[in-house]
């Protein structure tokens, strides 16, 4: 799963390459802080209205339905012709409003989230990217690891949004743990490569492959523990 990470302005540099605008940089130029879920961080997504539709209900995400026959909506491809819109970053608040309004859904599994009704319409029509610095997660025994990737100040991690009556909510997609998250927990983030951040948004196609790639090989460390890579 994926219940902490931390965004700090080091990693701006690398996330300027992808969206469009500089007016985000002085609101995040600053910016450096451990992010919880039911807080407002930054996140990609796609720079048009297309990825917007229909009302805003009470304690509802805002949708339109494409269903097929099987009943989940077909994924939505952004790409406008030749070079498609671009890229930008929005603020959004970090969890789904949970059922009955109770607690807060933050993950969603990648293996079944185009079946399940709460999150098969964002991440058919609003896919985003979290750029973080590094997350973290917790073994069985309440130990602490920071996890980071080798040659990157940046990790983006898969996730999607739907719209409430107080804002965008967004959630992060997790898949099984690969070996170097295996010893700590069964689950981690759905990471993509910087050159995947916009097909991910944008391709509908692309979009169907990256939901089931395997995450790449990182850095942890813990506080007692030198930072090693497996």
């Amino acid at each position: 799963m994926c219940g902490r990470y931390h965004f700090s302005f080091d990693l701006m540099d690398e996330v300027a390459g992808l969206v469009e605008g500089t007016d985000w940089k002085l609101e995040l130029g600053l910016m450096d802080k451990d992010i919880h879920p039911g807080e407002v961080a930054p996140v990609i997504t796609v720079r048009t209205e297309a990825a917007y539709g229909g009302e805003y209900q009470k304690g509802a995400p805002e949708i339109q339905n494409h269903r097929q026959e099987t009943g989940a909506p077909e994924i939505q491809d952004h790409r406008q012709g030749t070079g498609g819109p671009g890229l930008q970053i929005r603020r959004q608040r970090w969890g789904f409003p949970g059922p009955g309004g109770k607690g807060l859904v933050f993950n969603a599994r990648s293996e079944s989230v185009t079946e399940k009704p709460m999150f098969r319409e964002g991440v058919a029509r609003r896919r985003v990217a979290v750029p973080v610095s590094w997350f973290y997660e917790w073994n069985k025994s309440k130990e602490k690891y920071t996890f980071t990737r080798e040659g990157s100040r940046v990790l983006f991690l898969a996730g999607f949004y739907n719209r409430y009556q107080d804002g965008e909510h967004f959630v992060i997609l997790t898949t099984e743990a690969n070996s170097s998250m295996a010893p700590v927990h069964s689950r981690m983030p759905l990471i993509l490569d910087k050159d995947q951040v916009r097909d991910w948004i944008l391709d509908s196609d692309r979009t169907r492959e990256l939901l089931g790639q395997v995450p790449p090989e990182l850095l942890k460390s813990c506080e007692y523990e030198q930072q090693t890579l497996f």
